[in-house]
């Protein structure tokens, strides 16, 4: 029986009907099974997790988007109310599967949060509230209660032409969504720029020195993929990536049992 990647992904955490819950919004785990036929797992944010286990077991990490923002205590600011909500729980969460993912060469894909978190994890910084900066665009959502107006394409994406992204999508340009408040301010050094909006706004990165595919990109490929063209394509090269993992990985645990 042919089996699928496992993919993990950080759970958010949320305060609903007196219960602390742990979850992750249904498009990033719907995408990763329309995407390359993977499994989704939603790790809880948890103190005492362990993490290491985790990534040995699993072929790919997805670092999701979420309506909250990096603590801005984990790159050197002061918190602002204007930039809530945050979630520490996952902050920490995250910060430890990235860290690992590329420490041990497990794929990774970061979307939106995940790509700012990337970008902190490793030594990077971030601005709020990109609108009110001169020269930017407003990358915020469209103000609606529908979903796909919400996530509609309307935004370039300038990629860099020899960049990975660009040869993943065979393209130079793409069209995106956007739907975010907070975005790159210092480049970390680990990561290259994969590409940009017309404003400047970094829109997708890559680590330099990652041993397997790690990408992060500020738009939602996941909302689109069964329809959108350089969304179905990114999902298929995180999907060949973890496929490469789960085979090697497996190979190894074959061995390792003769």
């Amino acid at each position: 029986m042919t089996q699928s990647p496992l993919i993990v992904l950080p759970a958010d955490v949320k305060e609903i009907d007196l219960y602390r819950w742990h979850a992750a919004a249904e498009t990033y785990c719907r995408a990763i099974i329309a995407g390359f036929g993977g499994t989704p797992l939603v790790l809880p944010s948890l103190a005492g997790v362990d993490v290491e286990t985790v990534l040995d077991r699993v072929d790919g990490v997805l670092v999701p988007g979420s309506r909250s923002n990096v603590h801005p205590s984990r790159y050197g600011a002061e918190a602002d109310p204007q930039s809530e909500p945050y979630d520490t729980a996952r902050d920490a969460s995250s910060f430890a599967l990235i860290a690992g993912a590329i420490r041990k060469g497990v794929p990774l894909l970061a979307i939106c949060r995940g790509m700012q978190e990337l970008n902190v994890v490793f030594g990077g910084t971030l601005v709020s509230e990109l609108q009110e900066h001169p020269g930017r665009d407003d990358h915020r959502a469209p103000v609606s209660t529908v979903q796909d107006e919400r996530f509609a394409i309307r935004q370039d994406a300038i990629l860099d032409p020899g960049g990975e992204l660009a040869k993943a999508l065979a393209a130079d340009r793409i069209r995106v969504n956007s739907l975010h408040r907070q975005g790159i301010k210092v480049l970390a050094e680990r990561l290259a720029i994969e590409a940009t909006a017309p404003d400047g706004t970094i829109e997708a990165v890559r680590v330099i020195d990652a041993p397997g595919f790690a990408i992060g990109v500020q738009w939602h490929p996941e909302y689109w993929v069964e329809s959108d063209e350089p969304s179905a394509r990114l999902f298929a090269a995180f999907g060949r990536a973890v496929k490469a993992r789960m085979t090697a990985r497996r190979a190894g645990l074959a061995a390792a049992a003769e």
